[in-house]
């Protein structure tokens, strides 16, 4: 059989920054790679990453900020059996963003976070970049190439 290339696809969800919708946005996110085909370790590693990223902007993004509405907005884009996953929060941004993503560093640990959320993300998905500005917000940007994507996809 042909082999089949997937066509650039994107997809922008926002949402309340609300803990409630981190479930929905990994719902959203296996939708989305679907068409992929993805093993269940590939999955189960997409959905975890973004909870983790989306976890982070609820509880940190808008920590002692005054919002009327604040929002987690997260884009999807797929290309050539590569998935980028960004994760945006117009919060408070990140003062140091090294010392963010060193293991077992927390700003909460009073209320029992590990520290561990960027060390996730970054132990499954192929990259993740951390783009941030104290004031600004903090986007998270994960890729992850899927490995029979293009098995599957020709079937």
């Amino acid at each position: 059989m042909a082999k089949h290339n997937f066509l650039a696809n994107e997809v922008l969800v926002q949402m309340d920054a609300r803990s409630q919708n981190e479930g929905f946005a990994r719902l959203c996110a296996s939708a989305f790679i679907a068409p992929l085909n993805p093993t269940v370790s590939e999955l189960t590693e997409v959905k975890t990453a973004v909870s983790e990223a989306v976890t982070n902007a609820i509880l940190h993004g808008y920590e002692g900020r005054e919002h009327t509405a604040p929002k987690v907005t997260m884009r999807m884009s797929l290309q050539d059996y590569t998935v980028t996953i960004c994760i945006k929060d117009e919060g408070t941004g990140i003062r140091d963003v090294p010392l963010a993503r060193t293991p077992l560093f927390t700003t909460r640990p009073d209320d029992e976070r590990s520290g561990m959320g960027f060390t996730v993300m970054e132990s499954f998905m192929d990259s993740v970049e951390v783009l941030s500005a104290e004031g600004q917000g903090t986007e998270v940007v994960m890729r992850k190439r899927f490995s029979n994507g293009q098995d599957s996809a020709a079937n």
